[in-house]
């Protein structure tokens, strides 16, 4: 998800309802900081979710719903469901079509079982409801002034509309049924099995997604839209936008069809049955529904002094915005995060994708400058909080939008890559997704697939840069010795966590060209003595600028 912003920085959030402790243990050279407490799956397991939805004429009220939850109990002696359901009207609850005992209150629906169930036992509590959602359900206008409904579920806001297990790792399939006013187009998860004319003047739109994608990316949009079918060798690629946007929609989409080419040839095939593009109510600048995003109704607005791509022809925000939306398609859809600690495997592979995109496109240098953005976003947020990248203690999930989990980690990827080499680097990457497609992942899955993949020995990496909080503070001194002709090189850490043992790639400049060594500290003082023919006329610390860091250089003393 990206927040909106008219460039690619931060997205989503989380709030929570019932919480369940979880231990999450990580290695540093400090301790185990604070736990925050999220629910776990535990009891049961949701595995199906059939949603029937109809609306009002007027499209802002569900007249009536009902949805089945499929669930897998996963130990022996399960007595009730409890899921996480909002302040619409509950009607009735069955189980496995039979009447139910059931509690509504305070955010969950506690369904009893009439007895005890053996651990495997498969259930399918339907739930009907009925009336306006809180959250989570947008029923709103579009640019052009028509009605429309569009879902927006980040972080854990889908159970104000669907009864759910709401946390990103109940991933499960889902099949929408939605019956609208028959003017409006709907669009929803996976592919359109059917749409057919019910009541008068109302057709009923069937969508089925048939691989798992988490709660939060559960959605469908309906309003009066303007829809374009585009070629693409990858997967059905579909736009939906209000009719006000309808001239702008192809050429400011353009680049969604290379998006879907370079993740599909970088990471794997694309994942999901199709790719809608849709414009309409989201608080995010965009969100990355599993095969049917959502971008904000201002995404085509012109913006003063934009900067402008000059391969699309669009403004430089735009074409990152939609990639970073399309790499989230592997990364935090297909391959999702198993607590929100590890937010990053979502946010940081989203931003440094969308850069990789930049690079593809637009050049080295347009990435360079893309990183560099990256980077002062970070130390912008790192002047406020050092906290580690691997999260364990922020309650407020919307806190996790932040230049940690974006920018941070979009970097430490760009770390990891110059630090094992493009040859490693995305065969690394291509195991990690392939182990965990359609399922969740921790920051250890992918250390993991990277060391195998590298032959390198990260945990030094990992600790310093995902568990640890903060960056390297450089400060270098150079002397030349003209007796000696040689170089000595003080390189002091004065960051106030511990030593980070990043190596630092140096340029040396004298008249006789370039030379480049690597400064590998082990304390946070390093003193090295270089042997150099002539007189250093510079020097250029990380000149390919593959260490987040901050830097003074001082020199010649």
């Amino acid at each position: 998800m990206n927040e909106s912003k008219p460039s690619v920085t931060l997205c989503e959030v989380k709030c929570w309802i019932r919480f369940t402790t979880v231990a999450l243990l990580f290695f540093t050279a400090s301790a185990v900081f604070a736990t925050r407490r999220e629910r776990i799956i535990d009891t049961w397991r949701p595995t199906h979710y059939n949603v029937q939805i109809t609306l009002n004429n007027e499209l802002t009220e569900i007249r009536k719903a009902r949805t089945e939850i499929t669930v897998v109990t996963l130990k022996p002696g399960v007595s009730f469901i409890d899921l996480d359901f909002g302040e619409l009207s509950v009607d009735s609850v069955t189980l496995n079509r039979r009447a139910a005992h059931f509690k509504h209150s305070s955010g969950l629906l506690r369904v009893n079982l009439p007895r005890q169930m053996a651990k495997g036992t498969r259930l399918v509590v339907a739930v009907n409801y009925h009336g306006v959602p809180k959250d989570g359900l947008v029923m709103t206008r579009d640019k052009s002034g028509n009605p429309a409904v569009v879902g927006d579920n980040w972080p854990n806001r889908v159970h104000h509309w669907i009864p759910s297990f709401d946390h990103p790792s109940a991933k499960a399939t889902v099949a929408f049924s939605v019956t609208a006013p028959h003017e409006n187009l709907v669009v929803a998860n996976g592919s359109l099995v059917g749409a057919q004319n019910t009541f008068p003047a109302m057709r009923t739109w069937t969508y089925s997604e048939v691989v798992p994608i988490p709660p939060h990316c559960m959605i469908f949009a309906a309003g009066n839209f303007a829809k374009f079918n585009v070629e693409s060798p990858h997967t059905r690629l579909e736009y939906y936008v209000p009719r006000a946007d309808e001239p702008f929609a192809q050429k400011g989409f353009a680049s969604a069809a290379p998006s879907l080419k370079l993740f599909s040839e970088t990471v794997a095939p694309y994942p999901y049955e199709k790719l809608a593009l849709i414009v309409g109510a989201t608080q995010f600048g965009g969100m990355e529904n599993s095969s049917a995003i959502v971008f904000g109704s201002n995404l085509f607005n012109p913006v003063a002094n934009a900067q402008i791509s000059p391969t699309f022809g669009v403004r430089k925000a735009l074409v990152q915005l939609i990639a970073h939306e399309i790499a989230h398609q592997w990364f935090g859809d297909s391959v999702t995060q198993e607590t929100w600690s590890d937010l990053w495997l979502s946010e940081g592979f989203a931003t440094y994708f969308a850069g990789l995109f930049v690079q593809e496109h637009d050049g080295k240098a347009a990435f360079r400058q893309y990183m560099a953005g990256n980077a002062d976003a970070y130390f912008a947020f790192a002047r406020q909080r050092r906290i580690p990248l691997h999260d364990t203690e922020t309650e407020d999930l919307f806190r996790l939008l932040n230049g940690n989990n974006y920018q941070k980690g979009a970097w430490v990827l760009h770390m990891l890559r110059s630090q094992v080499g493009d040859d490693a680097f995305y065969p690394g990457i291509r195991a990690y997704y392939s182990a965990h497609k359609n399922g969740t992942a921790t920051s250890e899955d992918l250390r993991k697939a990277l060391t195998a993949a590298s032959g390198s020995d990260l945990k030094h990496f990992f600790g310093n840069w995902v568990y640890g909080a903060g960056h390297p503070h450089y400060e270098l001194t150079w002397t030349w010795n003209q007796e000696k002709r040689s170089l000595r090189l003080n390189l002091k850490q004065t960051q106030p966590e511990g030593v980070f043992l990043n190596s630092l790639p140096v340029e040396i400049v004298t008249s006789a060209g370039p030379q480049r060594i690597v400064l590998r500290p082990r304390s946070k003082d390093l003193v090295e003595e270089v042997p150099l023919g002539q007189a250093p006329a510079s020097i250029k610390v990380d000149p390919d600028e593959t260490v987040l860091k901050e830097l003074t250089v001082n020199g010649p003393v």
